[in-house]
């Protein structure tokens, strides 16, 4: 997949990002590791539901510098509203995926009148520790990129099932179920091959890195003040975003849903059996009224 991204300077720095679709607006807020790439491949089911989707990439990931000054959630979250401000978009829906759900919380409670609708996906709400940090970390240089390029070349099976294996806690026969079936789904198979490789690369590194080192520290997110409803989406088998963080965000709301994907991994809405009504589910929680 190709996608055209675009650099502009803000009033709080410089934000790389992907402007894609035409309809209502949607800021894609992307996880950890990833940008704005990774933003765009993932809300693609929405350009083709209809919308106009944003998908920036977060500071230290891609064309966006990572400075002191935005490298926490709440700073993020400006940084975000400072983006909507050079498009001239006055309020958005905002969907986001594991890692983004921090800097989207922060900017639905600084910024209620801003968010009209959230669709927080398999994210983080609270405090989160990263496993395996070195070897993310080595995944996000130039050797990760050779390694994974190589292996969707000459191991694209293999690609497929470590990351089902990865992303859920699955049993063998499950594992088998859930490869059997992207393997079989052209668009499935592309989508996994696709964001095997949106997670690689030295344009990732100081952006999870800083990651690594924010999450663990996050305090109040201010769930307490987001107005806007929010559909919170997660796999009960996610085997790396726990299920209680979107179960701790579902008891902070003030106005929230929890769809439970039985079996669902960490990207779910992507790849499980249901994931067409699960991505039409979504489309219709960001479409106003």
């Amino acid at each position: 997949m190709t996608t055209d991204l675009h650099t502009t300077d803000t009033a709080a720095g410089t934000v790389e990002y992907a402007d894609d679709g035409s309809g209502p607006a949607v800021l894609f807020v992307h996880g950890s590791p990833g940008g704005a790439d990774q933003a765009a491949l993932m809300s693609a089911f929405l350009v083709d539901a209809g919308f106009r989707v944003i998908a920036p990439s977060r500071p230290g990931y891609g064309g966006t510098p990572l400075t002191d000054a935005n490298a926490d959630p709440a700073a993020q979250a400006e940084l975000h509203a400072a983006l909507l401000d050079t498009l001239g978009l006055d309020s958005v829906a905002v969907a986001c995926w594991s890692g983004g759900g921090p800097s989207t919380y922060a900017l639905a409670s600084a910024h209620p009148d801003r968010v009209a609708a959230i669709a927080a996906i398999a994210a983080v709400s609270h405090d989160y520790t990263f496993e395996g940090t070195s070897e993310s970390l080595l995944m996000a240089g130039k050797a990760g990129r050779w390694i994974m390029k190589e292996l969707v070349h000459h191991a694209p099976k293999t690609v497929v099932s470590s990351l089902a294996k990865e992303e859920g806690d699955l049993d063998k026969h499950q594992l088998k179920e859930l490869v059997d079936h992207i393997w079989h789904d052209d668009a499935k198979r592309a989508f996994v091959l696709s964001l095997s490789e949106l997670v690689t690369g030295p344009e990732r590194h100081a952006g999870l890195a800083n990651d690594q080192a924010r999450f663990p520290e996050i305090g109040d997110l201010g769930l307490g003040g987001v107005r806007a409803p929010v559909l919170l989406v997660h796999g009960d088998a996610d085997g790396d975003v726990p299920a209680e963080q979107s179960d701790h965000a579902l008891a902070a709301l003030a106005d929230a849903e929890l769809v439970s994907v039985a079996g669902g991994t960490h990207v779910a809405v992507w790849t499980d059996p249901t994931s067409d009504a699960l991505q039409a589910r979504i489309a219709q929680h960001l479409r106003p009224a």
